[in-house]
């Protein structure tokens, strides 16, 4: 199919501030026109009427978890590329908490490896055409083993490709943390880090307050996110290594980086999607589900509202999924003896767009901001744009088609999610 027309969509491309319905011609992987109404269509068989569709640049997703290789049971990168182009995804980022973890340069190359056996040959399960596999970029490790008290060859590290370096866990040792920062700086990578102190934290299982009380769960104070980020922005500012703060869940944490950026500090942020959408009171009402046991834990009420209104201002520069897959053996426990995450690469979309973008709370463009664009450049990549002559790195997305949340609907190989069983409305639309 040398030649695609998709007619009347609304399209959205948040560097150019474009909403509007138009005519997209496609050529060979590449945009050749845009137009209110292209008249010299290609084939009739190429042309899609998508009147009620919405389309995007690709998705990018900042962080999340792989199963492969170690935890197959879990997730192979296979079913991590298939979910990540169910969802919307063309480019994800993979910590690098795998087995072996990606923390020397044999890892990596081991990884990009498993991904090119199938890259080349990649097909979507829609009409059997083919389509790109979403580009894989890999997180190498900040520091070795489960300790983590020693630095990783980080040089080696990002001159074999890693895209950037984090742990996916606090790094606590301070004098580490401030040389990792030190040595870090002359690679020029982005560096993304969790601040988390964890013996604030204790044992907690969700955040602390007046809903933690009421179910009998121990609590996480906020305290421990906002005092391990104070320092944080401390090394930041006495360093000068810019960093991305990664899984941001307080309305505290929030002003921080306001302020951080308000005195120009290299800092951009991320929250997790799923912290945009619910808060504590919502463990109750899934009659405390264990696939709502998240790290951080989910916030209290003014968290979230603080959250929505950072993304919408820009003080949170994008929203990560943070897709934590697990077998139903290991998430089927109690909810405080639960392995934190969920998936979510799937989800995300529908479930973002029908709570955020439907009820006023962020618009479409802001939305793929911080989901596409801002995503992309917390990653150092030039982003995605929709423009003729551009490479077609887009999606379509039916806002009003419903499917049910089933093992047999979902392309991961875990289920893990709190809306397992439900109907949601929103799908991605392949080409």
């Amino acid at each position: 199919m040398s030649e695609l027309l998709l007619q009347q969509v609304r399209l959205i491309e948040p560097v150019s501030g474009t909403d509007r319905v138009c005519d997209v011609l496609i050529e060979e992987g590449y945009i050749k026109a845009i137009a209110p109404m292209i008249a010299d269509n290609p084939s009739e068989g190429n042309v899609k009427n998508c009147r009620g569709l919405v389309m995007g640049p690709g998705l990018v997703d900042l962080y999340s978890h792989s199963g492969e290789p170690g935890f197959e049971q879990r997730e192979t990168l296979e079913s991590l590329m298939e979910a990540a182009t169910a969802g919307g995804f063309t480019r994800i980022a993979i910590l690098p908490d795998t087995m072996p973890p990606v923390d020397n340069p044999g890892a990596l190359a081991l990884m990009k490896r498993r991904y090119l056996e199938f890259a080349e040959s990649f097909r979507t399960r829609a009409h059997g055409r083919y389509r790109r596999a979403p580009h894989l970029y890999c997180w190498g490790a900040l520091t070795l083993g489960t300790q983590g008290l020693q630095m990783t060859q980080l040089a080696e590290l990002a001159a074999a490709g890693v895209v950037g370096f984090a742990d996916g866990k606090p790094v606590e040792n301070l004098a580490l943390l401030r040389r990792l920062l030190e040595y870090l700086q002359p690679l020029g990578k982005p560096v993304a880090l969790w601040p988390n102190n964890g013996s604030l934290a204790e044992d907690g299982v969700m955040r602390e307050g007046i809903f933690s009380l009421r179910l009998g769960l121990p609590g996480t104070p906020a305290i421990g996110e906002t005092t391990a980020l104070a320092t944080l922005l401390q090394l930041v500012e006495y360093t000068g290594t810019g960093v991305h703060v990664m899984r941001v869940s307080t309305a505290g944490a929030v002003e921080m980086i306001y302020d951080a950026k308000s005195r120009k500090l290299p800092v951009t942020a991320s929250t997790t999607w799923m912290h945009l959408l619910l808060d504590t009171p919502a463990i109750a009402s899934h009659c405390y589900d264990p696939n709502l046991r998240l790290e951080p834990p989910l916030g209290n009420p003014v968290d979230r509202e603080s959250l929505i209104a950072g993304v919408r201002d820009g003080v949170i520069d994008a929203i990560a999924i943070d897709h934590s897959p697990y077998t139903y053996e290991e998430k089927t426990l109690a909810f405080a003896e639960a392995p934190p995450g969920a998936i979510g690469l799937e989800l995300a979309l529908p479930l973002l767009w029908h709570s955020l973008v439907e009820t006023g709370q962020l618009s479409a463009a802001q939305l793929w901001q911080s989901m596409s664009t801002n995503s992309a450049l917390c990653l150092q990549q030039k982003p995605a744009v929709i423009s003729a002559g551009e490479p077609a790195e887009l999606m379509l997305f039916d806002p009003q088609e419903t499917w049910n949340v089933e093992n047999l609907n979902l392309t991961s190989r875990a289920a893990n999610t709190p809306w397992l069983g439900s109907k949601l409305q929103g799908r991605v639309v392949h080409l």
